[in-house]
């Protein structure tokens, strides 16, 4: 089949990879220059199957930016129109029977995801920066017991863990720091840290030495089936400054069999048009990577804090600290807020373990917006619009799932079984 595929984020760069290993002719359209430079940036490393489990009873709710509270997503402003009933639906999905199923299927994505994930790498000899082992960090009692119920729903879908004492959390990693108390923590095994960016820029690279088209600098302007076995893409180019372009030259239209649109964030408004109204908001999360001062005291591969829900993470020389769930933040403005508790969590576990300033000081500080669904599993599958098809809305979870969703899509449009059931990611239960 021709295939287009909207976004080369890792998971529009992925979707195409995946396609074009089945045979299908692809081409990319991407409204940047080159892959991964919006969502999938600077965002965090891990994709360790279980580190998006429900650890704490404060993830579904709503903070105000300025309180000092952990937990939840933080509100910069106050709702506007139909954010109040995203974020209706989204704290309904928080209720302990909905949560549950929801993390159940999520679980299941991030697993597979992760197993495809290693098959890629080995297979085509792809060169990124990984390791194997996460530990989840329990700062007190209390922090344990409210994750019992995801280590019985991680037990019963088998998910690999170990529990582990204070002293074996830290006979793991040593560098953590000896005055932060520490409980004792959840070992998380298997491929648990992977360069994201890295793994696109390869996996690009693989996809076009197999015939797949990249369009860089091209906006999708519109959707148009064409009865039931084709669609038109209305192209138009975005290297120039709006201001510079001829108003009167007439975008150019290109027909395929089908479009996977994977274009996150800039998704709602081509499916809008479409009359395809999906549920996505934009949820901002942050993320400082810095190179290391001193590698005895930096992690040997990543660990998670549940009370700050902030993961830090070893990407070769180098530490990324990611975390923050922001509603309403302005789009490419840094949160103050959130960047102090990222700082915060890496000064609380590996004081010392990166350069701040000085001569030798690189950090970079980052924030991306991430689209998100108000039940937090992604929109993967065809629509009710022929040639329509979706793998979008995976929100902080995008690199956790990008690989074992883009097979799925793949394996669903050729027709085959995935290999696993994923009636809970269906786009038919928000009627698209």
């Amino acid at each position: 089949m021709r295939l287009a595929v909207v976004g080369a984020g890792v998971v529009g760069t992925t979707t195409a990879f995946e396609l074009t290993l089945d045979g299908h002719e692809v081409t990319v359209f991407e409204r940047r220059s080159t892959v991964a430079e919006e969502a999938s940036f600077a965002t965090g490393a891990i994709v360790a199957a279980g580190w998006t489990a429900p650890w704490s009873p404060t993830e579904r709710s709503l903070r105000m930016s300025w309180t000092s509270r952990s937990g939840g997503m933080r509100l910069h402003r106050l709702p506007r129109g139909g954010e109040w009933r995203w974020l209706w639906h989204w704290l309904q999905a928080g209720r302990h029977e909905r949560q549950t199923e929801s993390h159940r299927q999520m679980h299941q994505l991030v697993r597979y995801n992760q197993e495809r994930l290693l098959s890629i790498t080995e297979d085509h000899a792809l060169d990124h920066d990984r390791s194997e082992g996460m530990l989840v960090l329990w700062r007190d009692p209390r922090e344990a017991e409210q994750a019992r119920p995801a280590l019985q729903q991680m037990k019963e879908l088998g998910i690999g863990f170990r529990e582990l004492s204070a002293e074996q959390a830290r006979a793991l990693e040593p560098a953590l720091n000896p005055e932060t108390p520490l409980h004792g923590a959840i070992e998380l095994t298997g491929e648990a840290v992977a360069n994201c960016r890295e793994f696109v820029l390869s996996i690009r690279t693989r996809a076009q030495q197999l015939g797949c088209r990249f369009e860089f600098n091209t906006r999708v302007e519109s959707i148009k089936p064409c009865g039931s076995t084709a669609v038109d893409l209305r192209l138009a180019s975005t290297s120039a400054p709006a201001s510079r372009r001829t108003p009167h030259v007439p975008a150019e239209t290109e027909r395929f069999d089908a479009v996977i649109v994977c274009a996150g964030a800039h998704s709602a408004p081509l499916l809008h048009s479409l009359g395809l109204r999906a549920p996505l908001q934009n949820v901002q999360s942050h993320s400082i990577s810095a190179a290391l001062r001193e590698p005895l005291d930096a992690p040997l591969s990543a660990v998670f804090d549940t009370r700050h829900g902030v993961s830090i993470a070893r990407l070769g020389q180098r530490i990324r600290v990611a975390g923050g769930c922001d509603f309403g933040h302005r789009p490419g403005r840094l949160s103050r807020s959130t960047l102090r508790r990222l700082y915060g969590a890496l000064n609380d576990w590996f004081p010392g373990a990166v350069r701040l300033g000085g001569p030798h000081g690189s950090v970079q500080e980052w924030q991306g917006a991430q689209a998100t669904v108000p039940d937090g599993l992604p929109l993967l599958g065809t629509t009710r619009v022929p040639g329509v098809w979706l793998n979008l809305g995976h929100g902080r979870a995008g690199w956790s799932m990008a690989c074992g969703s883009a097979r799925a899509v793949a394996d669903q449009l050729a027709g085959r079984d995935t290999d696993m059931e994923l009636s809970g990611c269906s786009p038919r239960r928000y009627d698209l």
